[in-house]
């Protein structure tokens, strides 16, 4: 379904530990547990009640999402979108789209008004950045926002910020 509200979307570098949002997006396991890549960093910065609170919620299937609090980062909420079923497990294009769409459609029917997204499915999950930075556009692309008013797409990578803004590019010219 083509959107019609269509929310600003924003590409930046830096760590989503930084960004003052309604909510971040945790490219997640099944299981809740946040050993390493985003998911450690959110846990090393935002303690361990977050990875408590997903665990007590989980098993969570790829295509759902769950929200936690954020513990002490400066954002409101977690949302833990799996990218694949048990930790370190690769991860593909379709896995990320439905992760992706999960996690905004989640925020969105939560009334949440930004949320912030890293690169989904990269780090463990293996999938090359391009793909997955299509995946997620197109994600966006298929959802119909009512209360979203800004996406930012960030992360530490350049890689994956050019990979971003290069399918934000094809997105506009659609």
């Amino acid at each position: 379904m083509k959107k019609t509200n269509i929310p600003l979307i924003e590409v930046r570098k830096g760590s989503i530990t930084t960004v003052q949002v309604d909510a971040v997006v945790n490219p997640a396991n099944s299981f809740g547990f946040m050993g390493g890549g985003v998911a450690g960093v959110l846990k090393a910065v935002g303690g361990q009640i977050i990875e408590d609170e997903a665990v007590n919620q989980s098993p969570v299937q790829v295509g759902e999402a769950i929200i936690t609090s954020a513990g002490d980062l400066v954002c409101h909420k977690i949302i833990h979108a799996p990218t694949m079923h048990n930790p370190g497990e690769r991860t593909d294009a379709h896995k990320v789209f439905c992760a992706a769409k999960a996690a905004l459609e989640l925020a969105d029917n939560e009334g949440f008004r930004s949320i912030a997204i890293p690169g989904m499915g990269t780090g463990v999950g293996g999938l090359n950045k391009p793909e997955a930075a299509s995946a997620m556009m197109k994600a966006i692309n298929d959802i119909k926002f009512h209360n979203i008013e800004k996406i930012m797409l960030m992360d530490i990578d350049d890689d994956m910020v050019d990979a971003f803004n290069k399918a934000l590019i094809k997105l506009k010219n659609k």
